[in-house]
């Protein structure tokens, strides 16, 4: 067992029941997190939403703005998570036809006692749902998938970064209805 893996855990006092961490004595430190993600759809999907043909109307601008608010709102979607004041919040929608769908990616920046990695990676979640629901009428079997920490910088712990995700391969004939 690493020294890491036998330490407790923050979030339970000393019975076992759930806390959130104290932070009070830690200094505000400028802190970022980037998360990733996929959607991954039919090809004449991801060519109807990119022409504008969505009925719900422009899925990737909803899905963004979706994805920044709920960064801003991880908190009261996370049981234990501090409310942070949040200095930046940017979401990326990129079509990849490769898949097809559209990768997501998340950073958000604070100066803060604790970071923000479930920040991003509520971002990512939810843009990646957003962009589901506005698209559902279109294809009822996309994939949300791969969502994960990229990178984070700042903290007690230090910066990390991701090693290479091997995102899994799904057959066309899984994406049928």
């Amino acid at each position: 067992m690493s020294d890491r893996a036998s330490r407790p855990l923050t979030h339970l006092d000393a019975t076992g029941q759930a806390q959130m961490v104290d932070v009070s004595a830690k200094a505000a430190t400028v802190r970022q997190a980037t998360a990733a993600g996929q959607v991954r759809m039919q090809a004449d999907t991801l060519a109807a939403i990119q022409a504008g043909n969505a009925p719900k109307g422009d899925v990737v601008a909803i899905a963004r703005l979706a994805g920044i608010m709920a960064a801003k709102q991880t908190a009261t979607l996370i049981p234990l998570c501090h409310p942070l004041p949040l200095q930046k919040v940017e979401v990326q929608i990129t079509p990849d036809s490769a898949l097809p769908g559209y990768r997501i990616e998340a950073t958000v920046k604070t100066k803060a006692e604790t970071g923000v990695e479930m920040e991003a990676l509520t971002a990512v979640s939810v843009a990646a749902l957003t962009l589901y629901d506005m698209a559902k009428a279109l294809e009822k079997s996309m994939q949300i998938e791969a969502i994960h920490l990229v990178s984070k910088q700042g903290g007690k712990s230090g910066d990390y970064v991701a090693p290479p995700q091997a995102t899994p391969k799904i057959e066309k004939t899984q994406l049928t209805e």
